[in-house]
């Protein structure tokens, strides 16, 4: 039986969107995914990387294919919750009276990069998690609704330390996603410095709105997700704790915490939509283990065993998913 209408639309728009970035940015088909996969599903994604692997081309070009509107924050030492929340002003009305009124903050975007993270304070840094969670900023007893699409990137550079503030498990957890962006191979940099020589192509009209968006999100929740399916994506998550009477012995060496439920709701969100892209009107045990590595890897905790033995948390992770049963 052939999908229905609805389910074919999504399809072919989406696999638009992921071609038109993929035509801007290469070499980093993962972020790429998560990033359409978050939009969809009304999440955050933290990209890890070097710089210059196209992050911020990324944000550029996911605000071109959507019409919508974007904002970039750089995060420093000296960033404060204001210069991006916003903050209360005076203002002189038609009459010279004067009151107060909230300028909003570069917060109020659709799409915004929130470049180098981990260089804010923690003060700062706490100031999206309302915003992340709740799509609102409270300024004293009144609260802003932020835009709707409402979509926070993240980057953070894995190699600089110095002057950095590690975002602790409460801010990590409230990203649906997290990404490596990789440094591009050969024949991708010969693809990067062939398009540096040609003119540059001028961009096509966006491919959706932010109503249109809103639209194919409501239509990846009525995905059907079967009971053994939540049951598989709820055994692996538990699998990850290391408390857990039948956690793997690599999970107990190496793990010191592990996912927390918003690991098991991400899994369910991102199945559905891995679902309906496939053509399927219900999420199967492989659709939740296709997006384990992003929506986990963040959530685990690692010890110093972990760090001294070199774990790498996405081997940790496939050997966790090839041990669990999906029935």
């Amino acid at each position: 039986m052939s999908p229905p209408p609805e389910a074919l639309a999504f399809q072919r728009e989406l696999r638009a969107l992921r071609e038109r970035l993929a035509a801007t940015i290469v070499g980093q088909q993962e972020a790429i995914q998560c990033a359409v996969y978050a939009l969809v599903v009304g999440g955050h994604v933290l990209l890890e990387g070097m710089p210059g692997l196209g992050k911020t081309e990324l944000v550029k070009a996911l605000a071109r294919a959507l019409d919508c509107r974007p904002a970039r924050i750089q995060f420093t030492p000296d960033l404060m919750p204001a210069d991006i929340l916003g903050t209360t002003v005076v203002a002189l009305d038609a009459s010279g009276q004067r009151s107060f009124r909230f300028q909003k903050g570069p917060l109020f975007a659709h799409i915004t990069l929130a470049d180098e993270i981990n260089r804010a304070s923690p003060k700062t840094q706490s100031a999206l998690l309302e915003a992340m969670q709740e799509g609102q900023v409270t300024m004293g007893e009144t609260r802003y609704a932020l835009p709707a699409p409402f979509f926070v990137l993240a980057t953070q550079n894995p190699i600089e330390l110095e002057g950095t503030f590690p975002l602790p498990e409460a801010q990590l957890d409230r990203f649906l996603f997290k990404c490596t962006m990789r440094a591009q191979e050969e024949d991708d940099l010969v693809e990067i410095l062939r398009r540096g020589q040609g003119r540059s192509q001028p961009e096509g009209a966006p491919l959706l709105s932010p109503a249109r968006l809103l639209e194919l999100r409501d239509l990846a929740r009525q995905v059907v997700v079967p009971e053994t399916v939540l049951r598989y994506a709820a055994r692996l998550v538990v699998a990850t704790r290391p408390e857990a009477p039948d956690a793997p012995e690599q999970v107990r060496r190496y793990v010191r915490y592990g996912s927390s439920p918003r690991g098991a709701q991400a899994l369910i969100k991102a199945a559905q939509v891995h679902a309906l892209l496939d053509g399927r009107p219900h999420a199967s045990h492989e659709d939740v283990g296709a997006l384990a590595a992003p929506c986990l890897r963040h959530r685990l905790v690692l010890n110093f065993d972990a760090h001294a033995d070199k774990v790498d948390v996405d081997a940790l992770l496939s050997a966790l998913i090839a041990a669990q049963p999906a029935g």
